[in-house]
């Protein structure tokens, strides 16, 4: 667990990540269209100039009858918007038929005068295909959009001013974002209807197109200015116009003049519906849209290396959460993921408003969302761990509003060993062979009497902010200032010593031990510097102490003996504490393991334990056993 829950396997998560967005797998792929998707919508849309539409709707099939209708009454209508100053007419119709009303030549008579008509790429037959001459500048053919055959218009409608091809070309989730400019069936070359409009308009002949290794550049009609494109010949649809439109049914279209016209079919049932970013359009205004995208003359980028700019830019966001969650703060790592999410999309819009270029924010907000949530999880496993840790550890040495002190800010505890000044407390039963003996054939008994010992003397510690280090039989070892610093740990250490003298003659003097049994103790007190922290082996270990001040503290208890005293206290706690508490220095004494005597004390009796004031009578004895 230790290992899957490490704070640098988040960077095997990153890792996976920048591999999955170099290979760029079709879910990415769709996440990054939608998020152009909100680009694409985000644009103000404005009524346009250059282009209107004159509507096969309702209206003006009640009034020309069925569809199809005699195509004499289309060429009346194409012929009634050039009277009224219409520019080039796109027809977005296939007339791959012949009229069965008979009335080709009407149409036929009108279609040279700046007429655009339909024909369409298909995969079931090649029949009637209109292509257009292109000046290459390297081969374009093999990043071309190619279908099987090309179905076009019946012979007789050759002599139409432009043949535009009106395929679409939608992306892996259906949305029509991009429209091809040339398409190609076998070696010849086919243009969209859009830029047939535009060639038809300048009177070009035919297009240039330049390509490279990695594919199509750019193309241009001679008379209009340079195209940029992708790979595959396409452009990028802008969405910021909306076209005035007029009924066919009208026939007064000197609104138009001047313009660009498209005949388009909006009637229940006849005209087709497509999926593009702001929604279910009909077909003929993409027609429109490529139209004035290109008219516009500020095209939507997007650069071959913006997608290695977007994993680098993810990449980075990641590794900095990573080191954020590891070494700060939970808020920090909050608010950077907050900070780098947004500013990704701040970034992304900005660039598209102020300069048309697709920044995809998708990938580097999912890098930021599990790399951020994988190394938000770890370091909450892992603190979690610590916390079972310190309370499986600390719980039975420490007060548990001192456990809890600890679980939340682990800070407080070094693990491993340090070395401060400490003060420590040993505590034994004086004269406990006689006891010992009394419950030979009864060692439970015994049991119950330690016990009974034991837990006040340790709530006393406790409360007191001490830490119990191990039990020795009846002996008790404790210690201040460890693992939580405690200013005043000397004074704790005596006042605690005092308490369980009072709470050893409460006991005794309640029969509080059983059988008569009375208790006498020992209690030896010293400070100083010692090296605190977990100690053991590999399979075993405590949190404890070792040092010299330690072994005079175990001394002093087994000193006090012979001073009839039960507390003895070193100089190095008393000159810290001489004036809180009614001190009678016992002795200079060289205890066993020192070369040096050292001086001890012990407090009179007559100190009450609850608060801080000396003994008035100076006749008091001693604390003794």
């Amino acid at each position: 667990m230790k290992y899957i829950t490490h704070w640098t396997i988040a960077f095997i998560t990153l890792f996976v990540l920048t591999f999955i967005g170099i290979k760029d797998p079709q879910i990415k792929e769709i996440l990054r269209l939608k998020s152009f998707d909100i680009l694409l919508q985000s644009e103000t849309k404005e009524i346009s100039k250059d282009i209107g539409v004159i509507a096969i709707d309702e209206k003006a099939i009640e009034e020309y009858g069925q569809w199809p209708w005699p195509r004499h009454v289309l060429a009346d209508i194409i012929l009634k918007a050039r009277l009224d100053g219409a520019q080039v007419i796109v027809v977005p119709i296939l007339f791959s038929e012949p009229d069965r009303m008979g009335y080709d030549e009407d149409l036929a008579d009108v279609l040279p005068y700046h007429i655009v008509i339909a024909q369409i790429g298909t995969n079931q037959i090649n029949k009637n295909g209109v292509p257009r001459g292109v000046a290459k500048v390297n081969d374009p053919l093999p990043f071309l959009f190619e279908w099987g055959g090309m179905l076009g218009p019946i012979e007789k409608f050759h002599n139409a001013a432009g043949v535009g091809v009106s395929n679409t070309a939608p992306e892996v989730d259906g949305v029509v974002r991009r429209m091809p400019l040339l398409m190609k069936i076998g070696e010849d070359i086919y243009p969209a209807m859009a830029i047939e409009v535009i060639r038809v308009a300048v009177g070009a002949p035919s297009y240039q197109v330049k390509s490279g290794e990695a594919g199509v550049q750019a193309m241009r009609v001679p008379g209009f200015s340079i195209i940029k494109t992708d790979a595959n010949a396409r452009i990028w649809l802008r969405w910021n116009k909306e076209y005035e439109t007029i009924s066919a049914a009208d026939m007064n279209f000197t609104k138009f003049a001047g313009r660009t016209v498209i005949i388009g079919m909006n009637a229940e049932g006849l005209g087709g519906i497509i999926a593009t970013p702001v929604g279910e359009r009909y077909a003929y205004e993409l027609t429109a849209s490529t139209l004035e995208t290109v008219l516009q003359e500020k095209q939507i980028t997007r650069t071959d290396i913006m997608p290695l700019i977007e994993l680098a830019i993810a990449f980075v966001a990641g590794l900095i959460l990573i080191i954020l969650t590891r070494f700060t703060p939970y808020y920090i790592v909050a608010v950077a993921m907050l900070l780098m999410s947004l500013g990704s999309f701040v970034y992304s819009n900005f660039f598209f408003q102020q300069q048309l270029m697709l920044f995809d924010p998708s990938w580097i907000f999912i890098t930021i969302i599990f790399v951020g949530l994988h190394s938000i999880f770890n370091r909450f496993v892992l603190e979690f761990q610590l916390k079972q840790q310190i309370k499986k550890q600390f719980e039975h040495y420490l007060e548990p509003k001192m456990v809890k002190k600890l679980q939340q800010n682990p800070n407080l505890l070094k693990l491993g060993g340090e070395t401060k000044e400490l003060t420590f407390l040993f505590s034994d039963i004086r004269g406990f062979t006689p006891i010992s003996e009394k419950y030979q054939k009864n060692p439970q008994g015994l049991t119950v009497v330690i016990n009974k010992f034991l837990t006040p003397m340790t709530n006393i510690i406790m409360n007191n902010g001490g830490t119990i280090d191990k039990y020795m039989g009846d002996c008790i070892m404790a210690f201040w200032n460890a693992p939580i610093d405690t200013a005043n740990h000397k004074e704790l250490a005596i006042k605690s010593a005092l308490e369980m003298i009072d709470k050893l003659k409460e006991l005794n003097d309640s029969d509080g031990f059983g059988d008569g049994n009375k208790l006498n103790i020992g209690i030896g007190i010293n400070s100083g510097k010692a090296v605190v922290g977990n100690m053991g082996s590999e399979q075993r270990f405590d949190y404890s102490v070792l040092g010299d001040a330690v072994n005079l503290a175990s001394r002093l208890e087994g000193v006090s003996k012979n001073y009839d005293a039960t507390l003895v206290i070193g100089e190095d706690t008393y000159k810290d504490v001489s004036k809180l508490y009614n001190f009678k220095k016992l002795d200079d004494v060289q205890v066993k393991g020192k070369s040096n005597k050292v001086a001890i004390y012990t407090i009179q009796e007559g100190y009450d334990s609850t608060s801080k004031k000396k003994a008035k009578n100076t006749n008091q004895k001693d604390y003794k056993k």
